[in-house]
């Protein structure tokens, strides 16, 4: 019998439709429910592609009698994480600030009133390892909840109240300058993996945010220390496990620090960050490495992650059946050289063996390896490597194919739209700003509809019924004026302009603090507000990139305030955690920088519009475009004439403009930071 998650557009959701546990979406409803018949709620949350997620409700959620003794105590509501951050990331915080850490699947026990008062996260069906079973948590919340309710109506009013006082109120405390980045770097310098790249220790996570700031950090400063801590990262993840070497893309994170086992979910929001910076890092460098991961992710991006509508869908899973028909993460992915032989024949079994890493041993379960670029096997002959690897990546296919969830988040589709308009347009790729056009229209269409409010999710061309939080609003603008920028299309910026404004009057507080949920959404025990990157950028500094692109384009002063009140919180974090507020330190930097602005009175697509798209100068905006029109388009081309009836490009900042100029090498040099 389906349960009331039949009727969501949560794939996570969905996969619990059929769970004898009467689950309940997180709705005003089921807090009703739980105080008519004076029982807890049991809040369960995860997403489609975690993998104890799975484990956990094949264990315990599709368990008769766990789901029989649940229904009989509890209010069960399940929440996927994706679609709700805002829910997460209230009870997140408490999860954490109690047990001191946290992951999915998270499991809290909550009053009524949706105060917490007991926490853990995945719960296994037997006690083992200290830990106690599902069925003995249960047990004992109903125990506290009949016989010491004063206690826990006590210890839900404590972490209440400590979750009140949290709010952060940085702001007005100037904006952060050289003293701050420049201690900033010094610290991820100390983090930094010098012999594997990356920062910390195990699991190792693509610091995609980080990468963004050492490389804007070296094209203002020229600093040579943050430019090698970038490039030599991203060639570690290259040659690693982490990146499928077959189809491109990349893996969640590695669960070791040498970047070879992965744990092996592909997320829309890794790839579109970690396809940005390789491109980013070409156009710093040159690298033929950097432009081919750059190209493979961004095809990996529309091969498999691409709807029928346009958009792109959020996750492959780690999981997938293997030979024998189990369901078992990373099946898809890993080789033995018995399977190589199956597939190549002796011979290429052997090269690919020792071009791929793959040991009789194996790197990974069960004598199987991951496939990564070992490096020690001298020079190859790269017509032999294509072959070899169009031949394994057929035979994979033929594999069952890990699951995927198809709904498509306005946030992290914003960051991928980012991601191809700039690919494309640096690799001569059109289909690729096409690509990324049309995921833009999917958002307008669908996700900004008729309420004229940025709705978080949709799936199957159908929106979803949760409000965008800022992530949403920070990162789609971030990409539409990438889009913007490459297209010539001023429609895109007015787009940007619209989000941003919801922006100014639904999401910032005093002093410039922002906050991840609008003024009138729905009121949690505290308002979520987090300016600290996780997986992707915080939609606090998001945010604030997007307000500083959208001043240098327009002269708006709200919005360069907004941008420069927001940044606060940088000057106050980049020193002491800069490997979690990565982004900031990148906006800081195009603050520092100016940004300029660049326009292009001239062919969009044309010599002088393409070098404006590779000067590297931190954050600087370019708008080009010809005749007439085109100031209605885009402010900075107002006035600006060609000279001499040539395509002319016009650079200013800070109020000042350089000489315009017809040379695209003039410009270059302009914009080489």
């Amino acid at each position: 019998m389906a349960n009331r998650l039949a009727q969501t557009t949560s794939p996570y959701l969905l996969q619990h439709a059929d769970n004898p546990v009467d689950w309940w979406p997180w709705s005003p409803e089921a807090f009703e429910e739980a105080r008519k018949r004076d029982v807890p709620v049991l809040l369960s949350v995860g997403y489609a592609s975690c993998h104890w997620c799975h484990v956990m409700a094949h264990e315990s959620f599709e368990d008769e009698t766990v789901a029989a003794y649940l229904n009989a105590h509890f209010v069960p509501v399940k929440v996927d994480r994706e679609e709700r951050p805002d829910v997460d990331a209230v009870y997140m915080e408490a999860v954490q600030a109690a047990t001191g850490h946290g992951g999915w699947p998270m499991t809290v026990f909550l009053t009524a009133d949706a105060e917490p008062f007991y926490f853990g996260t995945y719960f296994p069906p037997e006690a083992r390892h200290g830990s106690p079973s599902f069925q003995q948590v249960l047990e004992g919340v109903v125990a506290a909840w009949t016989d010491r309710r004063d206690e826990v109506a006590e210890v839900a009013g404590r972490i209440v109240a400590d979750l009140a006082g949290r709010s952060l109120v940085h702001g007005g405390d100037g904006v952060p300058g050289e003293s701050e980045v420049a201690q900033a770097l010094l610290g991820l310098t100390r983090e930094y993996d010098e012999q594997r790249g990356g920062f910390g220790g195990a699991p190792k996570f693509p610091p995609s945010m980080a990468v963004e700031f050492l490389l804007r950090h070296h094209a203002r400063t020229g600093s040579e220390g943050a430019l090698q801590m970038a490039a030599d990262t991203c060639s570690a993840m290259a040659r690693g496990g982490i990146y499928d070497q077959l189809g491109g893309g990349f893996a969640r994170y590695s669960v070791d620090r040498e970047w070879v086992v992965p744990h092996f979910e592909k997320m829309l929001y890794d790839n579109a960050l970690l396809c940005r910076v390789y491109a980013h890092l070409w156009r710093a460098t040159g690298s033929d490495e950097a432009r081919r991961i750059a190209l493979e992710t961004a095809d990996f991006m529309v091969r498999e992650l691409r709807t029928a509508e346009g958009g792109f869908a959020s996750a492959l899973d780690a999981d997938s059946e293997d030979a024998d028909g189990k369901h078992v993460e990373g099946a898809y992915y890993v080789w033995t050289p018995a399977q190589l032989r199956e597939v190549l024949g002796e011979d290429d079994a052997a090269f690919a063996a020792a071009y791929f890493g793959v040991t009789e041993d194996g790197t990974f379960e069960e004598g199987a390896s991951v496939l990564r670029l070992p490096g020690d096997v001298g020079p190859v002959d790269a017509d032999r490597v294509a072959d070899v690897r169009a031949r394994l990546l057929a035979a994979r296919d033929e594999r069952p194919h890990p699951g995927r969830d198809d709904k498509v988040v306005a946030a992290w589709n914003g960051l991928a739209i980012a991601a191809l308009a700039e690919t494309g347009a640096y690799f001569d790729r059109p289909d690729l700003v096409e690509r990324a056009t049309e995921a833009a229209d999917l958002l307008v269409r669908v996700h900004l509809g008729e309420v004229a409010r940025l709705t978080r999710t949709s799936k199957d061309g159908r929106a979803g019924d949760n409000a965008g939080v800022l992530e949403d609003y920070g990162d789609v603008a971030e990409g539409f004026l990438a889009l913007a920028a490459v297209t010539g299309e001023g429609a895109w910026l007015e787009f940007a302009g619209f989000l941003l404004d919801i922006v100014l009057e639904q999401f910032t507080g005093e002093g410039g603090q922002l906050y991840d949920t609008a003024h009138d959404a729905e009121q949690l025990i505290r308002r979520p507000q987090d300016p600290t990157d996780s997986a992707t950028p915080s939609g606090w500094t998001a945010a604030a990139g997007a307000l500083l692109s959208y001043a240098a384009y327009t002269g708006s002063e709200a919005h360069r305030t907004a941008a420069e009140g927001a940044l606060g919180v940088v000057k106050a974090l980049g020193p002491r955690v800069p490997r979690f507020v990565g982004w900031g330190l990148a906006v800081a930097e195009a603050l520092l920088d100016g940004p300029r602005e660049v326009a292009v009175a001239g062919p969009v697509g044309g010599e002088l519009h393409r070098t404006a798209l590779l000067g590297r100068a931190p954050g600087a905006v370019v708008a080009a475009g010809e005749g007439p029109g085109a100031g209605a388009e885009f402010p900075l081309l107002v006035d600006r004439p060609q000279v001499g009836g040539e395509p002319t490009a016009y650079v200013c900042r800070h109020f000042v403009c350089d000489a315009p100029t017809t040379d695209a090498a003039e410009l270059a040099v302009k914009l080489g930071g």
